[in-house]
């Protein structure tokens, strides 16, 4: 059987903490992530020709991820974010502007790579700057699959870019935040979360819509069926990147064509643990999923 192809377009970075720095940047995360579930998976980025780039690129390789599609610029430096903590260990974000994936161009090599991949993964932070904007909606023009993990970071989204990533895209992912911000945003008078949700599949056609709700698990409507997951138990370490483990779960069962429910209760799982565990990709193998969904009595 031939492997699963996946491609994730936009930002990698360095997360910057008070005391530490972590490499990340939601498609570097969903990409580690599908990887280390046996999905052959690409990166189209950028990063400065500096050594917090070649440090990634180093990174990237040694995991296994493609990186023939993380172009390398003297202009623009690589990105970093300052991440801050509360006491709850929920993150804030400050982006530095302009960064290295800001100015992602379009190349033979990234048009390749998007044709010959069975799913697209995208965000929204990715399109603050016009030339990313431009090269991604250039590449959802020839992407099979596409899935869109909004990511709102205030102030880098405006109605129209979202309108139109929406309308591009067969999946779409919210945190129920966004969901009620962005269903807000486009008309909707609905307060319930599946009525936004019903009022997002309407307006923009993707055939799956999945919204996650913190430590309270998930909701997916697939082909226009409901699939709920109430959360799991754990002690939470840290979020950051945890959503992104999720989404990468998630896809990689569908894309397999487990069953939504079956799914759904693996991604969020595989979110729980990320919680649980320090920093934005720990290794996390399928039996310790196996014990923290069945554990033996």
């Amino acid at each position: 059987m031939e492997k699963i192809k996946a491609v994730c377009f936009g930002e990698v970075l360095w997360d910057v903490f008070p005391n530490h720095k972590k490499i990340g940047g939601a498609p570097l995360n969903v990409a580690l992530r599908m990887n280390s579930l046996g999905i052959d998976t690409s990166v189209i980025s950028q990063i400065g020709e500096d050594k917090n780039g070649e440090e990634i690129r180093d990174y990237l390789k040694n995991s296994g991820i493609t990186v023939d599609a993380v172009s390398i610029t003297s202009s623009y430096p690589t990105g970093e974010v300052q991440v801050i903590l509360n006491e709850k260990g929920s993150a804030s974000y400050e982006i530095k502007h302009p960064a290295a994936w800001d100015k992602i161009e379009v190349s033979k090599i990234i048009e390749d790579i998007t044709k010959k991949s069975d799913v697209f993964i995208f965000g929204s932070l990715v399109c603050r700057d016009e030339i990313s904007r431009n090269t991604l909606f250039e590449l959802l023009r020839t992407a099979t699959y596409k899935v869109f993990d909004i990511n709102l970071r205030p102030p880098h989204y405006k109605k129209e870019v979202l309108e139109h990533l929406m309308r591009s895209s067969n999946f779409i992912k919210f945190n129920d935040d966004e969901l009620f911000e962005i269903s807000e945003m486009m008309g909707s008078k609905f307060n319930s979360l599946e009525q936004n949700i019903k009022f997002i599949a309407e307006t923009f056609m993707p055939n799956t819509i999945c919204v996650t709700k913190g430590n309270h698990g998930a909701v997916l409507f697939h082909k226009e069926k409901w699939y709920y997951n109430s959360g799991y138990k754990i002690k939470v370490k840290d979020t950051v990147g945890a959503g992104d483990s999720f989404l990468a779960s998630l896809i990689v069962k569908l894309l397999q064509k487990e069953d939504p429910q079956t799914a759904l209760d693996f991604a969020c799982a595989m979110g729980a643990l990320v919680a649980g565990s320090n920093g934005a990709n720990p290794e996390i193998t399928m039996l310790q999923i196996e014990d923290f969904m069945f554990p033996e009595q």
